[in-house]
């Protein structure tokens, strides 16, 4: 095995063709094998193996600084930089499933958002230009974030410096998760539907053939000197840049094939030595090498479960989840309501908006990865007279903040927003618990949230956010559905879900979503007056639940969000405007970056379990 005698990138320069090319086989079946066990990101990272190796080649990291962007496509650079141990990966204690700088000094940036790399590298470049060091940039762009309206706009302030050497390899498979959308990438496609190879050798033989012929003093036919120099410009543009890269003024090199090392290592080398911003423009195949994937024609095996590494196949039979209720019920609700539109930003399967695609293609649109053009152009909807619904990881709302802030909740915009992931997700890691969103939505005026704690509360919820002419939020966690937790009575607008009366006045236990089923299960191991509520609309803070509290003996709140500014922050507020001085405590996520470990354990950690619920009732006595 001669990935065995990979330690470190520097092993790799002694190699020969064809061992690199075992090499690359290598680390395919070693991809295979060992995500199939934990799960992961497996179909970018058979895509990216040749170009890794490559790169690694060529390029001297840590001195010379790799951006990967998404990182999900650094599997095999974790590989190459001495990290095989995949046993535990995005388990606690084991990789991260992004670039992590604790693992390595080869990790620059963590952050798996995408479309951030081209960014990085020019204040990167900017700054080792400044000191006066000659190390190179290198930014790798891949799974369709060239189309997030960041990227641009750090290529516009790249461009502007021909002299500061930054590599901008651009990964081009064609897909995110789905194919890629948009009018920018519609450019690439004659290049894309070509064989890189040939192209690079026909060109070539072209510029060969026309030299030869003008040295020889003349020109078949009626062919003239600017037919053949029309030809050569038309070719340069077909075959090469479709005119982006070059109205920039940037260096561009390409289309390489991205599963050809000796190709790519040429391409490299020449981006490296050019002493300029130049973009290496690399074909691959997402899934490359391994038939389940690349026979899928969803995502291309984009992100895995526990699989059997042989055919493909889940170990586990896919659970009921909460993104399966949104898709079967925004479908309902679509077809009864021809003003729905669903938006999503590169992530239609995921965040369960196919299923409407496939009924209603010209009422679901891709924006591509561009959260904050989502927003506001599903503002720009609601204006012209629909309903968007905008569904997102909860995560990736944290980028069109400004956007629903100033264009949806300003105007008073009919916009949905659907937050799948919303809170702790545990294995994903620090960049996609989607802690943040409550915290953000309390800032906001003319904004309401509401948050479901069971399968019908999901579909009701999102009956009324779509029924509603301002802007809602309805979030949901990753995962599975919890059983129906019934109601008991109601309390005005308030689900009341347990309540047992003892002596003095009564606790009030706030459970927000699915944590509500925690609260019930604290509630029961107490022998004291207590009740357990669900508000379902969490913020604005209900007037009825500050009237419920203010009688109480004091509430405890727990929230699947940050445990500053959120809603147990806001009831505490509103409490205090009320007059009344009654004692909250609220429970949730701590003001930090989690490490990633399993749901249970951050909860448990975070204290925000039965036992904390229990605790913090105890010190309101």
């Amino acid at each position: 095995m001669i990935l065995d005698s990979i330690t470190c990138p520097a092993d790799l320069a002694s190699l020969k063709k064809k061992e690199l090319d075992k090499l690359a086989a290598e680390i395919r079946r070693f991809l295979v094998v060992n995500v199939a066990k934990t799960g992961g990101h497996l179909g970018p990272n058979l895509g990216v193996v040749e170009l890794t190796i490559a790169l690694h080649r060529v390029f001297d990291s840590p001195r010379d600084v790799l951006v990967w962007d998404t990182g999900h496509q650094a599997y095999v650079h974790k590989i190459l930089t001495g990290r095989k141990d995949f046993d535990r990966l995005r388990h606690e204690g084991g990789l991260s499933g992004y670039p992590s700088r604790a693992e390595s000094e080869h990790d620059v940036v963590e952050n798996s958002h995408a479309s951030t790399a081209l960014s990085w590298a020019d204040g990167i470049s900017r700054g080792m230009q400044m000191s006066g060091k000659d190390h190179h940039v290198v930014a790798i762009i891949g799974d369709g974030a060239m189309t997030g309206g960041m990227a641009w706009e750090a290529l516009n302030n790249i461009a502007e410096d021909p002299e500061r050497p930054v590599v901008i390899v651009l990964n081009d498979n064609g897909r995110s998760y789905a194919p890629t959308v948009g009018g920018i990438v519609r450019r690439f496609d004659p290049v894309r539907k070509l064989d890189a190879v040939r192209v690079n050798r026909d060109y070539e033989n072209f510029l060969d053939w026309g030299k030869r012929t003008l040295q020889d003093g003349g020109l078949p036919g009626k062919l003239t000197y600017d037919t053949l120099r029309g030809i050569k410009k038309g070719m340069k543009e077909i075959f090469f840049d479709a005119g982006i890269f070059d109205s920039l003024g940037l260096k561009y090199i390409g289309p390489v094939d991205g599963h050809d090392i000796v190709s790519l290592e040429e391409a490299l080398r020449m981006a490296r030595d050019f002493g300029g911003p130049v973009v290496v423009h690399a074909m691959t195949e997402k899934g490359r090498g391994y038939k389940p994937a690349e026979e899928n024609k969803a995502d291309r095996f984009h992100a895995v479960g526990k699989i059997h590494p042989e055919t493909g196949l889940p170990m586990e039979p896919s659970r009921f989840g909460w993104t399966s209720i949104f898709a079967e019920e925004i479908l309902q609700i679509a077809r009864k309501d021809a003003a729905i539109v669903g938006v999503t930003a590169a992530m239609l399967q995921p965040v369960g908006l196919s299923l409407m695609k496939e009924e209603f293609p010209r009422r679901v649109i891709d924006v591509g990865i561009a959260e904050q053009h989502a927003v506001t152009m599903a503002a720009g909807l609601a204006k012209a007279g629909f309903h968007p619904v905008v569904a997102l990881y909860a995560t990736f709302l944290n980028r069109g903040f400004d956007q629903l802030l100033m264009d949806v909740a300003l105007h008073g915009a009919p916009v949905t927003i659907c937050l799948d992931r919303a809170g702790v997700t545990g294995d994903d890691g620090a960049s996609h618990n989607g802690m943040w969103d409550l915290s953000m939505a309390a800032m906001i005026p003319n904004l309401a949230v509401a948050t479901p704690r069971d399968e019908p509360r999901m579909r009701e919820l999102l009956h009324e956010a779509t029924a509603t002419e301002a802007p809602t939020i309805v979030r949901y966690p990753k995962g599975s559905v919890p059983p129906e937790l019934p109601i008991t009575r109601k309390q005005g607008s308030l689900d009341v879900l347990f309540e047992r009366e003892a002596n003095g006045k009564p606790l009030v236990f706030v459970g927000i979503g699915p944590l509500a089923h925690t609260m019930v299960e604290a509630a029961e191991q107490m022998d004291e007056s207590l009740i357990v509520v669900d508000p379902r609309w969490v913020l604005p803070t209900n007037p009825d639940l500050v009237e419920l509290v203010a009688s109480s003996a004091g509430a405890v709140v727990l929230e699947d969000g940050l445990i500053d500014g959120g809603v147990g922050d806001e009831l505490r507020s509103a409490l205090a405007r009320a007059g009344s001085d009654v004692p909250v405590r609220n429970l949730g996520v701590h003001k930090a970056f989690l490490t990633h470990a399993s749901r249970s354990t951050i909860l448990h950690r975070e204290g925000m379990d039965a036992a904390a619920v229990i605790a913090a009732a105890a010190s309101l006595r």
